[in-house]
């Protein structure tokens, strides 16, 4: 892995190698274009498949992040294979497309993280699951894969399918894969409608408020 940092024009040229996986990733990002380029996808190529390897290091990424007081609260389960077929079953897709029930066979992830935390008390696990969830789905961006965040799932059908001891609460699911759908970002329009939409051609439409909108400036 190689960073040049050319601070005189604020530019980051990052080539990335894992040839260990027999893969090659090389990108140009700054931390905006990785952004952007981090949607909720929800369809795959399901021939492509993610190692272990990949998930660990996605998991790493997440393990490195900030936690409030520094607790760690969090606890990663690696799906992939044909286990995959268990959490699938298990999750609702898409609340906005009331006529879609998810990806077909060929479309389906093929892989998945399960943010957990013990059932002791704390209030912020879920403030660390979200900033775990961002620096899983960011570098998941940097390999060239995408994924989406589930909160809604069978938690407890769920844990009896992949025996998850009792011990530990199923905070949210990224599904992971290889994306085939383009997702659109615009502005949210006159009537402030927040909802995403699918076109005719299977664009995802994301709106999103305005800059302004969203800013109090205190001087």
């Amino acid at each position: 892995r190689i960073w040049i940092n050319l601070d005189s024009c604020n530019f980051t040229f990052h080539f990335s190698f894992c040839l260990g996986e027999k893969k090659k990733y090389v990108g140009v990002f700054m931390i905006k274009d990785l952004i952007r380029k981090n949607r909720s996808y929800r369809r795959f190529d399901s021939n492509y498949k993610i190692s272990k390897k990949q998930l660990k290091d996605l998991v790493d990424l997440a393990r490195l992040s900030a936690s409030a007081a520094n607790l760690q609260p969090l606890s990663y389960g690696i799906v992939y294979g044909e286990s995959c077929k268990y959490v699938f079953n298990n999750l609702a897709w898409a609340g906005y497309l009331s006529d879609w029930d998810g990806p077909d066979i060929s479309e389906r992830p093929t892989a998945y993280i399960i943010l957990m935390k013990d059932n002791e008390k704390n209030n912020f696990a879920s403030v660390d699951a979200g900033i775990a969830c961002q620096s899983i789905l960011l570098g998941a961006t940097e390999m060239e894969l995408g994924g989406c965040i589930f909160a809604s799932i069978d938690r407890k059908n769920l844990m009896k399918d992949l025996k998850i001891s009792d011990e530990n609460e199923i905070l949210f699911i990224i599904a992971l894969g290889k994306p085939v759908e383009e997702v659109v970002l615009e502005e949210v329009g006159i009537i402030g409608d927040i909802k995403y939409w699918r076109d005719a051609e299977e664009k995802h439409h994301v709106p999103k408020r305005k800059l302004e909108d969203i800013i109090t400036i205190f001087s």
